[in-house]
């Protein structure tokens, strides 16, 4: 009979494969399909003999390339900073949306656009990265108590309040400014949509510091799962831990937020989703959470543009959409609550 690491570890070489033949195949089909459908051999010549007065050419290389790539970015950090926050807390809820880091990127998002007129990715990202920063120390303050650690409980209500009050401000800024609600109704809704190579280039080195982070916390984020007191005993700072685990999804969600806008379900889904098969081991829970925030995330996306062609829906729409049934699933499982 096979040992549970090496049944675990069985059980995550094939959810890797499964999810790495998922993505390579949906972003080669989501090459060519959209609005203007365009066949396999026409994206086949725009990779190989790129002609810049071909308007198929110019869609593949300038519109459905980057829009791949970028979901891969955005997918993978979300998924990393997601499996990040429910190991820290401890807490099967813990998400950047749930949370409240999104909402507080956002809230800073709008605060830069509306009253200091930036409209691109490479401005207001570090004011994405403040507003993440913030929300997060506020969440973890209010499920906090004199010093204590707060519970999975606690920290999910501060997420919540914090999320519908600053929901609540950004809404405020909007309304009362035109021109901030224009620039930032397609951002807010979260979507992949017009994205080009510049947005991926500008979010991926901060997006590339929090993955090298979040995977030098790897043996300190394994004591934390033992509790405090045997990751004391064993020579780990928990609270450094939580510290550098913090600035990781700082920069993770902030990235992610800043190029695509509020995405939710990608970081509580894939982190799920790779516990389950891979347990709390983060030597191998970090890596597969990442790649399956990424398969999800550019699946979503592909499918939301083929279900309501020749519309299309938003990304996180479609993300949201899409993974409510496996998010009642996993609420079904008992895999949640053994967290």
């Amino acid at each position: 009979m096979d040992s549970p690491r090496r049944s675990a570890a069985s059980r995550t070489a094939a959810l890797v494969a499964a999810s790495a033949l998922a993505l390579a195949a949906t972003a080669i089909l989501g090459i060519g399909l959209g609005s203007n459908p365009i066949p396999p051999a026409r994206v086949v010549e725009a990779l190989v003999a790129y002609d810049p007065t071909h308007n198929d050419h110019l869609v593949v290389v300038l519109s459905r390339l980057p829009r791949i790539a970028l979901g891969v970015i955005v997918g993978a950090a979300l998924g990393l900073a997601g499996t990040l926050m429910q190991s820290v807390t401890r807490n099967p809820l813990a998400d950047p949306g749930i949370l409240g880091v999104n909402a507080g990127a956002s809230f800073a998002v709008v605060i830069a656009i509306a009253f200091l007129g930036i409209t691109d990715v490479s401005g207001y990202i570090w004011f994405s990265f403040v507003g993440a920063a913030a929300a997060a120390a506020l969440v973890y303050l209010l499920g906090s108590s004199r010093g204590n650690v707060g519970t999975p409980v606690r920290i999910a209500l501060g997420g919540t309040a914090v999320s519908i009050v600053i929901g609540a401000l950004t809404q405020m800024v909007l309304l009362s400014n035109d021109a901030a609600f224009n620039s930032f109704r397609f951002w807010a809704i979260g979507s992949l949509q017009g994205r080009d190579f510049g947005v991926a280039f500008t979010v991926l080195p901060f997006v590339a510091v929090g993955i090298v982070l979040s995977l030098a916390l790897i043996s300190p984020l394994n004591a934390i799962t033992l509790g405090d007191d045997v990751a004391t005993g064993l020579g780990t700072s928990a609270l450094g831990a939580r510290i550098g685990a913090a600035v990781a999804v700082v920069l993770l969600a902030g990235a992610a937020t800043a190029a695509a806008g509020p995405i939710g379900f990608i970081g509580l889904g894939s982190a799920h989703v790779a516990r389950f098969f891979t347990g709390n081991e983060h030597r191998r829970l970090l890596p597969t959470a990442m790649l399956l925030g990424a398969t999800l995330l550019v699946i979503a996306d592909t499918l939301g543009r083929v279900v309501v062609a020749p519309a299309e829906l938003q990304t996180g729409v479609a993300a949201a959409l899409f993974g409510g049934p496996l998010f009642v699933a996993l609420v079904r499982s008992r895999k949640v609550a053994a967290l």
